[in-house]
């Protein structure tokens, strides 16, 4: 795994992996060729689309599945003391030399249905393979498509900062929520949120691609997923996620008076003798108050001194927290006079943080305030200083507030995107269709949960707008379908009759990344799946990336994967 991660997972699945391991090396079908699939059933959030991740670390634990001596001695304690002494044997040599696995490249939107990851190998170890396989897909998929969704209700323009370690479950689980949170792109410039189609009551109808033949401009994209930085200074380190930071209200309720500052003086950007910073801002402090007519006496001087001590140790970094104590009647007259003395200084403020209350509101009065000083005090960029809020920031109250406008640049979120309340887990499942040739079928009352038989190609089928309209999967052994050539489908989920579809462009959906214990394709870096999920997720219609009520994006089957599920449900009831 990556530096500072086990070095080994194999151990990291449930108890019952090992017992069937052992039933099939019994029965002597451990090396019977099998094929397994990932893949969810629902799209995550009651949205149209998921966004798939951690492909990387289930590649990087393939390359180190073994089972070494302590791992072998802790599975004969604790499984059954009749279980022959060779099995164990077998389990040493056991790794995934043999293993084949198949993948959307990661970044890729999915659909339900649709496998994520295709599994080959001998029974036993495919088999081994499936609970932490899972567990590396279905939180990082499930936590990149709630960043999406965010991005989507932000628009292109505001900054998304991730800041959920604390509220994670755990290190683990805070460091994938900042790794994964950042795969996607920013928004294109002049995109509309997609709160603001929501909020027109916009009746997208899907597209219907089937007959079109002439090229079409591509439609302009709405969203596309992506936190721009992190508090996370380990995932800094070890993935490169930007990293940023502000300050914290126990810092400024540390200070009590103007004597803590310490040191108080500070060499001008553009000289060598320190000034005394305390008179200079105390100077503005004093200019502010008369402005904006809040009375001089009802300042609070501790969080004065906050701001002055953080501005001597951070002149160019120079972030005020402003609602420690009243925002108007002393964050923001504190604030604006220590920015100004830096100004006169020659350094330029950062930014402003609001942690309370009515964000939006109060981040449209900040900027009034902020305009005002600027025009009297003739400082020009004054009025544009960056805002930034926080507050348990969920998708619905970032949606009321990208609905009622706002002055806001950054936004920080952490529980509601790294706990994922609105849908706690992606429900990945891991399903066996084939073994020694035979297609296999899992056969339910739960029509949701039958399984798609037999070892398949899938395509993603393209429209002459250039926007993708289908996934179609097919059997291994049949011809691809050609752009341009009409071929016939079978919808899944439905009843009715084949139709017939011509798409402009066809994609084939999964690439062969790892085979005999190698990763065999170069896996992009971050930064590089960030620009393929922007890619990726462009080639969607809007009306499948609306965040309620998507259009459903279709999955089909082609006719003959649909008569061997047909004559395979038959022989099976």
């Amino acid at each position: 795994m990556e530096p500072g991660r086990r070095d080994s997972l194999a151990l990291l699945t449930d108890l019952y992996q090992f017992t069937m391991a052992y039933g099939y090396w019994r029965a002597g079908r451990q090396r019977e060729p099998a094929e397994f699939e990932l893949f969810f059933r629902r799209c995550p959030f009651q949205g149209g689309f998921a966004l798939s991740a951690g492909l990387g670390e289930c590649l990087a634990f393939l390359r180190g599945f073994r089972l070494r001596q302590p791992e072998i001695e802790y599975l004969q304690s604790v499984l059954p003391s009749t279980m022959e002494k060779a099995f164990f044997d077998y389990l040493r040599t056991v790794d995934a030399s043999e293993i084949t696995v198949s993948s959307v490249p990661e970044g890729s939107i999915v659909f339900a249905t649709v496998p994520l990851l295709q599994v080959k190998g001998p029974l036993l170890v495919v088999q081994l393979l499936e609970t932490t396989l899972l567990s590396l897909v279905n939180y990082a998929s499930l936590v990149a498509t709630n960043a999406a969704r965010f991005r989507m209700l932000a628009g292109p323009d505001k900054k998304l900062l991730e800041l959920g370690l604390r509220r994670a479950q755990g290190p683990d689980g805070g460091l994938s929520a900042s790794k994964y949170s950042y795969i996607g792109g920013e928004l294109r410039p002049g995109a509309r949120p997609a709160c603001q189609l929501l909020a027109a009551g916009r009746s997208l109808s899907p597209l219907l691609p089937f007959g079109l033949h002439s090229p079409r401009p591509r439609a302009p994209d709405l969203s596309v997923p992506g936190f721009d930085w992190t508090s996370n200074v380990l995932a800094g380190k070890l993935y490169g996620v930007p990293v940023r930071a502000t300050v914290a209200h126990s810092y400024i309720m540390s200070f009590t008076s103007l004597a803590e500052v310490q040191p108080r003086t500070l060499k001008p950007l553009d000289g060598d003798e320190p000034v005394d910073f305390l008179p200079l801002a105390e100077s503005w402090l004093r200019q502010v108050c008369q402005t904006l007519q809040v009375p001089h006496d009802r300042v609070n001087h501790g969080e004065l001194a906050a701001f002055m001590s953080y501005a001597i140790a951070f002149p160019h970094n120079f972030y005020g927290l402003v609602d420690t104590y009243s925002i108007m009647g002393s964050g923001i007259p504190n604030f604006c006079a220590v920015a100004l003395a830096l100004n006169q200084l020659g350094y330029r403020t950062v930014g402003i943080r609001v942690d309370s209350g009515d964000l939006g509101k109060q981040a449209r009065e900040i900027r009034q305030v902020l305009r005002t000083c600027s025009a009297d005090f003739q400082v020009p960029w004054f009025a544009t200083i960056p805002i930034a809020v926080s507050n348990d920031v969920s998708e619905r109250s970032l949606e009321e507030l990208m609905q009622e406008g706002n002055e806001i640049d950054m936004i920080g979120i952490g529980t509601n995107l790294v706990t994922c309340p609105l849908q706690p887990s992606l429900g990945c499942v891991y399903k066996l269709v084939k073994v020694n040739g035979c297609s296999k079928l899992k056969l339910t009352e739960d029509e949701e949960k039958m399984t798609i038989p037999g070892s398949k190609v899938v395509y993603r089928l393209h429209a002459a707008t250039g926007l993708a309209f289908m996934d179609l999967m097919a059997l291994e052994e049949e011809p691809p379908p050609r752009a341009g050539q009409e071929v016939a489908v079978r919808m899944l989920g439905r009843s009715e009759a084949a139709r017939r579809v011509t798409p402009t462009a066809v994609e084939i959906l999964h690439r062969t990344y790892f085979k005999d214990g190698q990763v065999c394709q170069a896996l992009p870096s971050l930064l590089e799946i960030k620009s393929h999920a922007q890619a990726s997720l462009s080639t969607l219609s809007p009306a499948h990336k609306r965040l309620r009520d998507p259009e459903p994006y279709q999955v089909a089957v082609t006719e003959k994967l649909h008569f061997l599920l047909s004559d395979l449900r038959r022989s099976s009831r």
